[in-house]
C-alpha cells in the first residue's frame, strides 16, 4: 500500500526565473560534483548548491541555481564572442 507521499508526479518542475538556469551535477564523488560547482561559480553568481546521495559507491548529486545575467569576468568574455553577428547570420543565410 502507498501513500500520497510516495506517489511519483509528472508534472515538470517549476521553470527558473529568466535568466536563471538550474544545473544538475552528477559525480562520482562529492569532491569532483564541488569542483565542477566552483567553475560554475566562477563564470556565474549563484545560490546555495544542494548535495544528495545519488547511488551507490558514493555517488553525489548536486544542485545548484545559476544566474546568468551575473557572468563573471571570464564568463562575460565568452559569453560575448560566442554571440553570433547580424553579419555571420547573413551569410549563413545566403550561403
Amino acid at each position: 500500500m502507498t501513500s500520497p507521499d510516495d506517489e511519483v508526479t509528472t508534472e515538470p518542475p517549476e521553470a527558473p526565473a529568466e535568466g536563471h538556469a538550474e544545473v544538475r551535477i552528477v559525480a562520482a564523488s562529492p569532491d569532483v560534483a564541488r569542483r565542477v560547482a566552483e567553475v560554475l561559480r566562477q563564470c556565474f553568481a549563484s545560490g546555495e548548491q544542494r548535495s544528495y546521495p545519488a547511488g551507490r559507491d558514493g555517488a553525489t548529486r548536486l544542485h545548484l541555481t545559476v544566474d546568468t545575467t551575473r557572468p563573471a569576468a571570464p564568463a562575460r568574455s565568452w559569453l560575448v564572442s560566442s554571440q553570433p553577428s547580424e553579419l555571420s547570420a547573413a551569410e549563413e543565410e545566403h550561403g
